[in-house]
């Protein structure tokens, strides 16, 4: 069964665009544009910034969850699917869209 593409943009690493050996813009569609704009808003948000630098379990739970929220906000994920996963020093959030299962982002 072959997926038809609905969502595409420009792969983005590191805040730069990744270019082929053609030099031409590399492309992502479907969950893993998604996976890259729910990064880009936990990253715009200031959250991120806000995670690594606090402290306490408690506040870092709250904003833990206040990722998942603003993940689950955008209205290609389906509410209810987010979580993040502690794996050594580094946190991934899962979530499933309607369209395309389950994608990832590390934070």
């Amino acid at each position: 069964m072959t997926v038809s593409i609905i969502y595409h943009d420009l792969l983005i690493v590191n805040g730069d665009i990744v270019i082929d050996e053609g030099r031409n813009p590399r492309l992502i569609t479907n969950e893993a544009c998604i996976a890259q704009d729910v990064k880009h808003a936990i990253l715009e948000s200031g959250l991120a910034v806000q995670l690594v630098a606090e402290r306490s379990p408690t506040i870092i739970r709250d904003i833990e969850h206040q990722i998942i929220l603003l993940a689950e906000h955008d209205l290609r994920i389906i509410p209810g699917t987010g979580a993040i996963t502690h794996l050594d020093n580094s946190r991934l959030l899962t979530a499933s869209t309607y369209e395309f299962g389950e994608f990832e982002v590390w934070l």
